[in-house]
C-alpha cells in the first residue's frame, strides 16, 4: 500500500519521537487518514501514535477538532488558518504531545484559480511551541498529490520534533 521510501521515512519519525518521548496525533482532511496509516504501518507505533482525526467534511472539522464555522466561511477549508485550527484542536483533544493537519485539494476536481488542484496547507502544533503553518502546490495526479502530502507532513514533523523549525 505503501512505497519503501515512506515506509522508511515514517520508521525514522518513530524513532525520533520515540527517542524524544513524543507522541503524535493527526488531523487529515484531503489523506483521509493515510498519514495515520502509514505510521501505524509500522510494528510498534502505537508508543508513538496517540491518535488520528479523519476529518474529511467540514462538520467533522467543527465536530471533531473545534474548527470555527466562521473560518471555514471567511478563508474556506482548504486555508492556512482552516489548517491551524485543526492542527491546535488535534493537540487540544488529544494527549499528543505534536499535531500535523493537512486541508487541501487533492483532485482531479474540486480546484480553482486561487485553490487549484494539488493546493494543500500544513499545520503544526505542539505542546509549548508556536504553531507553524506551510503550504505546497504539488503537481501529478490524486495519487501523486496524496502521497507527496503524507511524506511532506513526515518531513514537517520529523524537523519539528528535531527542534528546526
Amino acid at each position: 500500500m505503501f512505497d519503501a521510501q515512506l515506509l522508511h521515512d515514517a520508521a525514522e519519525l518513530l524513532e525520533l519521537c520515540r527517542r524524544a518521548d513524543m507522541k503524535i496525533a493527526t488531523a487529515e482532511s484531503c489523506t483521509g487518514g493515510l498519514i495515520a496509516g502509514c505510521l501505524t504501518e509500522i510494528a510498534g507505533s502505537s508508543d508513538v501514535v496517540e491518535r488520528g482525526f479523519v476529518t474529511y467534511s467540514n462538520e467533522a472539522k467543527m465536530e471533531m477538532l473545534g474548527v470555527p464555522k466562521m473560518l471555514i466561511t471567511l478563508h474556506g477549508a482548504v486555508s492556512e488558518q482552516v489548517a491551524r485550527a485543526m492542527a491546535e484542536g488535534a493537540l487540544s483533544k488529544s494527549l499528543a504531545d505534536i499535531t500535523i493537519s493537512v486541508t487541501g485539494v487533492a483532485g482531479p476536481g474540486g480546484g480553482t484559480r486561487d485553490k487549484p488542484v494539488g493546493l494543500v496547507h500544513f499545520a503544526c502544533a505542539g505542546r509549548g511551541r508556536p504553531t507553524i503553518a506551510h503550504h505546497e502546490v504539488f503537481p501529478g495526479d490524486r495519487a501523486d498529490v496524496r502521497d507527496s502530502t503524507v511524506q511532506t507532513a513526515f518531513t514537517i514533523l520529523r524537523r519539528t520534533v528535531q527542534g528546526k523549525t
